[in-house]
């Protein structure tokens, strides 16, 4: 899938431990970066990382409300135990996108720039990823869900203005769309990509 390269993104949202107590998001995101670089340049076995970044990525990412958010109009149309297949789908097609491309980085440096609350709910964490003699430097904005203070949770990155939860949402509704609207070919998209 297109949208796979930047999934790679979330790796520096995949830690929240230590960081339930911190209610301003800029801290927040220096400390998962923090954390997360650490278990990257870590000694420990590819296997070992993927799992202990999936596990952290799970208590920090909203992956539940990404993914209902990426269904868009078709979140109204399916019923329970559709919605139900979904959600355990998505969950394992959103840790298995990053955690296989995580272990290439090393050491990912991060400096927020500012914040800014849009609302009671949501703050955007700006944010730039320093330049290396292999990459540029990159604008990453961070969606806060801050409606319970004590536990805000990562609910979209926009890298260089590009959302990543809405270049998703338009990814799946044309697979949705091409199939005349049978949201059980979405499934068989995300069945084939987990079993690869």
């Amino acid at each position: 899938m297109k949208l796979l390269k930047y999934l790679i993104f979330f790796i520096y949202i995949t830690n929240f431990n230590n960081v339930s107590l911190s209610k301003n998001p800029s801290d927040l995101i220096n400390e998962i970066v923090d954390e997360a670089a650490s278990i990257l340049s870590s000694n420990d076995p590819v296997e070992s990382k993927i799992i202990k970044l999936n596990s952290i990525a799970e208590r920090s990412v909203d992956i539940n409300g990404i993914g209902m958010y990426t269904l868009g109009k078709y979140r109204k149309t399916i019923d329970d135990d559709q919605k139900s297949k979904y959600q355990k789908l998505f969950k394992s097609y959103f840790l298995k996108s990053f955690s296989s491309r995580l272990v290439d980085y090393t050491n990912p440096r991060i400096n927020v720039v500012s914040e800014k609350k849009v609302n009671e709910k949501y703050t955007i964490v700006n944010s730039i990823l320093e330049a290396t003699t292999k990459r540029p430097q990159v604008k990453i904005d961070w969606r806060i869900y801050t409606k319970n203070p004590e536990r805000p949770l990562i609910r979209d990155l926009i890298v260089e203005g590009l959302s990543l939860a809405r270049t998703q949402k338009e990814e799946f509704n044309s697979i949705i769309q091409n199939n005349d609207g049978d949201i059980n070919a979405l499934f068989k998209t995300l069945e084939e990509f987990l079993i690869k």
